[in-house]
């Protein structure tokens, strides 16, 4: 059976045995990883995605893409150009196997580098992240502000009473 995955923003028809080479996925060499982003399963098509579906494969390795070099001139009597090149990080992956329902996660780690991932740990409870420094401030500059809203008269006769 074949299923039709998306992971790195590309769209890749699978089934089990195949070699992928997707964009840099969070895990070791080894590791067991499922993709859970399922569009087509056989002839189910998902909308936008198939319910309990899920591809599991294997990471066989973290490699580098072919170089690509980028060449820029500006012509004329500019003497200028700049020359840069690129290798980008992929993820060798061998598909174990394609589920149809009841996706087993235990002992799998669900694809991170994903979308759905990223938004995942995000939101996770142990993300919560301190609030800044300028946060602070305005909190404390508060009472402040609630005093220069009143008029002036309002404030002498507040601050007399004090």
């Amino acid at each position: 059976m074949f299923a039709v995955l998306k992971t790195g923003g590309k769209q890749y028809k699978v089934q089990a045995g195949d070699v992928l080479r997707v964009e840099k996925l969070d895990a070791a060499a080894g590791d067991k990883i499922q993709f859970n982003d399922i569009l087509v399963l056989g002839t189910t098509v998902g909308a936008p995605l198939v319910a309990g579906a899920a591809v599991q494969a294997e990471v066989i390795d973290q490699i580098k893409g072919e170089k690509t070099i980028s060449y820029h001139k500006r012509r004329r009597k500019h003497s200028s150009q700049r020359t840069r090149g690129h290798r980008q990080q992929l993820t060798l992956v061998r598909i174990t196997e394609v589920l149809e329902k009841g996706a087993d996660k235990s002992g799998v780690k669900a694809a991170t580098g994903t979308a759905a991932a990223r938004l995942a740990a995000h939101e996770a409870p142990g993300a919560a992240k301190a609030k800044p420094a300028k946060a602070a401030k305005a909190e404390a500059a508060a009472p402040a502000e609630e005093a220069a809203e009143k008029p002036k008269r309002a404030r002498k006769a507040a601050e007399a009473k004090e």
